[in-house]
């Protein structure tokens, strides 16, 4: 039996779009988006709406937009507008983190990436800038659930940068950003000194280095993996404080909603689906505002890194 590995994917696996496709051949720069953002992480139609606005901000910076599901026993690289519709309807469209990949693809179903799994997906596609809305974390209360998001692994063995709104304020922050650090990976933010806090611009906690221009970004990540340093880096962008949430009141709200998963026994991957959605009838909607400004404001500085990195 022949051995394979990270380096000799099996690339009748992968699809690309046209745009794609023409993107690499022409050596542009592509970035990559996650898919469970639109199946699971906000409602129809905003979901939609939503990826196409951000593969738009995406294109006006100069780059090309190649967001990653799993259809038809395919890895696609790049979704048409009747693609990203489909993952918007489809209640049974399967979260897919990096456990879960070889499921989906085996057996042909609809499979939506998470932030590891499109880390994975974009390392094989060869893209390294990958722009979502808040990364995966470690859950509060861990120390007796063990809940931490395969996100975290994934940040730290697979070199894709990943420009995001920091972690959910759902999630354990500290906890977060100590786990990150053990596994060396990374915390670069923008803007300011603390780590972002997804609803809201600051944490309260710091970043490891503050790096504002998309050329020093670049270079950064140059050097890291230049230097044999496998794995990827956070890029944390804040909210703009137009569109942030009041960190009181959102605080507020979490731990709400994270008494009723309790109550109703919530656990696992489901758990942050059900806060977003938790979250935003708290707030009447207005979390998903802050949601889709932070994923556009996300959009606009990927797109510069990926365009620096190609210089």
């Amino acid at each position: 039996m022949t051995s394979t590995n990270r380096m000799t994917p099996a690339t009748h696996l992968i699809e690309y779009s046209a745009e794609v496709s023409a993107a690499r051949a022409a050596g542009r720069p592509i970035v990559a988006l996650e898919s469970t953002i639109i199946s699971h992480g906000m409602p129809y139609p905003q979901n939609v709406q939503t990826a196409a606005e951000v593969e738009a901000i995406i294109r006006d910076h100069g780059a090309v937009p190649a967001t990653i599901a799993v259809l038809g026993g395919k890895i696609r690289i790049g979704l048409s507008a009747a693609e990203l519709d489909l993952l918007g309807q489809s209640p049974d469209a399967m979260k897919v983190s990096r456990r879960d990949l070889p499921f989906a693809l085996s057996s042909g179903r609809i499979g939506a990436t998470t932030v590891a799994a499109t880390m994975i997906c974009a390392d094989l596609a060869g893209i390294r800038v990958f722009v979502t809305g808040g990364i995966g974390g470690v859950h509060r209360g861990a120390a007796t659930s063990f809940d931490i998001s395969a996100d975290l692994q994934e940040l730290a063995r697979t070199s894709v940068a990943v420009v995001c709104a920091g972690a959910k304020s759902i999630l354990d922050i500290g906890l977060t950003l100590e786990y990150l650090e053990t596994h060396g990976v990374p915390v670069i933010s923008i803007g300011q000194a603390n780590f972002a806090a997804f609803y809201t611009p600051d944490s309260g906690f710091p970043a490891d280095f503050r790096i504002d221009a998309a050329a020093e970004q670049a270079q950064f990540l140059r050097t890291k993996w230049a230097l044999g340093l496998a794995g990827g880096a956070v890029i944390s962008n804040p909210v703009p404080a137009a569109d942030a949430m009041p960190r009181a009141e959102i605080d507020a709200l979490t731990e709400q909603a994270l008494a009723e998963a309790a109550a109703q026994g919530v656990v696992g991957k489901a758990v942050t689906p059900f806060l977003l959605a938790r979250i935003k009838a708290l707030t009447g909607g207005a979390s998903l505002v802050t949601n889709i400004a932070l994923v556009k404001n996300n959009a606009r500085v990927g797109a510069l890194l990926a365009l620096a990195l190609q210089h």
